[in-house]
C-alpha cells in the first residue's frame, strides 16, 4: 500500500501508531507486575490479620513472595524477548527504545516497589491506603519484619539475576554512552539496602512499644513507698517473657541465626566489674543512706553506663540474635528510666531485685551480647537502690530459692513436649 500511495504516509503512520502501542504496551506490563505482587503482600497482611483460614507462616510467605517477584519480573522479560524476536521491519526498528523502555521500567517498578514497602510498614502514609489494607486495619509486625527481609533479598540476590536477563536481551538501547543505562542495579541496591535497615530497625521500634505497654503498666499499679515483703516473681516478667517468644517465633521464621558467638564476660570487660563487684553487696554502700553514699553510687555507674555506651548499642544485623538482643537492651533501658521515676521502700526495691535476677536466669540463653545486658540488669538494681528509702537487699539464698520456684512453676505449666 505504501508503493501504491507514497504520499498518504502510510510508513511513517504505521511506525508511530507501532510505537504508541507498544511503549503503553510495555507500561502496562509492569502496572500488572506491581499489582500483582501488591496482591501477594496483601494477602499475607490478611493472612497474619486470620482473614483467611489457612495456615501461612511467615517462612512460606516470604518464600511465597521471593518466587512472586522474581517469577514476575522473568515473565514479563520473557514477554519482552518475544515481542524482541518478531520477524516484523516496524519492531525491527524499534528495538534500541524497547529496550530502554524496559529498562526505565523496572527502574520505576522498584521505586513505586520501595513506596510499597513503605506504605504497606506504616512508615509512608498513601491516599490509597485504605483501599490497601481496608478501612482501620493496622500493619502487624510481622509483616515489617518479612519486608525488611524482603528488602535484603532485593539487594543481594534479585536485583543480580534480572540485571544478568536485561543484558542478554538483543541490542544496547538508544541512550548511548553519555546518558547511561536507564537501569542502574547499583542504585536500586542501594535504596532497598536503606529500605532493609530502615524496616528492621521500625519492626524493633513496634515490638519495643508494646513492651512498653507492660511496662507502663507495672509501674502505674502499684504504691512502690508501701510494696509488702515480695513472695514471688511478678506477673509482668511473665507477660514480658511471653512477648519475647512470640518475637523469637517471629524472627526465627524469616531471620537467619547470626554467625558470631554471644559476648559473654571476661576479666577484661568493663561491665564485669559490675557484676562481681555489684555496689548492692558492699556493705558499706548499702547499708548507708547517706546522700554522700547515694551519690558516689549514682555517678560511679552514671559514668560507667556512658563508657560502654558504644558497646551496647551497636549495629543491628539481620539476624536473629541480633534482633531479639537490641529489643531486650531498649526494654532494660527503658525499665531503667521507669525506676529512677519511683520511689521504692526495702520491699519495693527488694521486688525489682527479685525480677532482675529471675530476668538474669531466663535471658542469659537468648541476648546475644551476654555482657551488655547482665551490665543493664545490674544498672536496673543500681538505679532502684537509688531510688530508694531503706536499700537493703535480699539474701542471695532467698533470691535462688524465690527464682527456683518461678522455674519450677513455669515448668509445670508449659506443655510437654
Amino acid at each position: 500500500m505504501d508503493e501504491v500511495l507514497p504520499k498518504a504516509g502510510l510508513r511513517d503512520f504505521t511506525f508511530e501508531a507501532a510505537h504508541v502501542a507498544i511503549k503503553q504496551y510495555v507500561a502496562s506490563r509492569f502496572s500488572h507486575l506491581l499489582l500483582d505482587f501488591s496482591g501477594t503482600l496483601v494477602k499475607v497482611h490478611d493472612n497474619q490479620k486470620g482473614v483467611i483460614e489457612e495456615e501461612y507462616p511467615l517462612q512460606a510467605a516470604l518464600e511465597i513472595s521471593k518466587n512472586a517477584l522474581v517469577q514476575g519480573s522473568m515473565d514479563a522479560l520473557l514477554d519482552f524477548r518475544r515481542l524482541l524476536d518478531e520477524n516484523l521491519e516496524v519492531l525491527s526498528a524499534l528495538t534500541d527504545l524497547i529496550i530502554d523502555w524496559v529498562q526505565e521500567g523496572f527502574q520505576d517498578f522498584f521505586g513505586k516497589l520501595n513506596d510499597q514497602f513503605l506504605v504497606l510498614s506504616g512508615k509512608k502514609y498513601s491516599a490509597n491506603q485504605d483501599l490497601i489494607f481496608g478501612e482501620g486495619d493496622k500493619v502487624l509486625p510481622g509483616l515489617v519484619l518479612l519486608l525488611a527481609q524482603l528488602s535484603v533479598f532485593i539487594e543481594q540476590n534479585a536485583i543480580t539475576r534480572i540485571s544478568e536477563e536485561i543484558s542478554s536481551l538483543s541490542g544496547g538501547g538508544s541512550r548511548g554512552h553519555d546518558n547511561g543505562p536507564a537501569f542502574i542495579p547499583a542504585e536500586i541496591c542501594l535504596i532497598f539496602q536503606s529500605a532493609g535497615e530502615e524496616l528492621l530497625q521500625h519492626y524493633i521500634s513496634m515490638k519495643t512499644r508494646k513492651i512498653l505497654i507492660l511496662l507502663k503498666k507495672r509501674f502505674a499499679t502499684p504504691n512502690w513507698v508501701k510494696h509488702k515483703e515480695p513472695r514471688e516473681v511478678h506477673m509482668f516478667i511473665d507477660l514480658l517473657l511471653q512477648e519475647l517468644d512470640t518475637i523469637l517465633n517471629e524472627v526465627k521464621q524469616i531471620l537467619p541465626e547470626g554467625l558470631h558467638h554471644k559476648h559473654r564476660r571476661t576479666d577484661s570487660n568493663g561491665s564485669n566489674t559490675s557484676s562481681r563487684s555489684n555496689p548492692l553487696r558492699d556493705d558499706k554502700l548499702v547499708r548507708s543512706n547517706t546522700q554522700k553514699a547515694r551519690s558516689q553510687l549514682f555517678e560511679s555507674h552514671l559514668a560507667k553506663l556512658f563508657k560502654q555506651k558504644m558497646e551496647i548499642f551497636t549495629k543491628v544485623e539481620h539476624t536473629q540474635e541480633s534482633v531479639v538482643t537490641a529489643i531486650i537492651k531498649l526494654f532494660l533501658k527503658s525499665l531503667q528510666e521507669f525506676v529512677r521515676l519511683q520511689t521504692f521502700n526495702r520491699s519495693g526495691f527488694q521486688q525489682i531485685q527479685l525480677d532482675i535476677h529471675f530476668l538474669k536466669t531466663t535471658l542469659k540463653d537468648t541476648a546475644e551480647d551476654e555482657a551488655a545486658v547482665d551490665f543493664l540488669l545490674d544498672e536496673v538494681i543500681v538505679a532502684a537502690a537509688e531510688r530508694c528509702l531503706d536499700p537493703i537487699p535480699l539474701q542471695p539464698a532467698i533470691l535462688d530459692r524465690l527464682t527456683q520456684a518461678k522455674l519450677s512453676k513455669n515448668s509445670e505449666q508449659s506443655p510437654t513436649s
